[in-house]
């Protein structure tokens, strides 16, 4: 079982909505960093939101105020509420779960694609 799942992407239109979930499995969720990360073809891939084990949340400047990251401790999951959806958030989402530095534990999901039509 992969350590992190994601699930949820698809199709919006601009300024539509979208929710993608994170699935975890194993000890380690509540000990852990997550974060959501985008790969748009062509491009890199960028932050779009963190959540820390303490829930301090970070988000690119790009998505703030439209995205919402929050996670269930008692369910393994970490979640990525997409509001008011761009064409230019069409990308891969990853999901992502790390510890805190030095990064004993670092895994990525295999991502979901997120198409946002204009």
């Amino acid at each position: 079982q992969a350590p992190v799942a994601e699930s949820g992407g698809g199709w919006a239109e601009a300024g539509g909505s979208l929710r993608l979930s994170c699935a975890a499995s194993g000890r380690l969720f509540s000990r852990s960093n997550m974060g959501w990360y985008r790969q748009a073809p062509g491009k890199q891939r960028e932050l779009v939101a963190t959540i820390t084990s303490g829930t301090s949340t970070n988000y690119a400047d790009s998505v703030k105020g439209r995205f919402t990251i929050s996670r269930d401790n008692a369910k393994n999951t970490v979640s990525l509420e997409m509001n008011s959806l761009k064409p230019e958030d069409t990308a891969v989402y990853y999901c992502n779960m790390k510890s805190s530095p030095p990064y004993v534990w670092n895994y990525w999901g295999q991502g979901t694609q997120v198409t946002v039509s204009s």
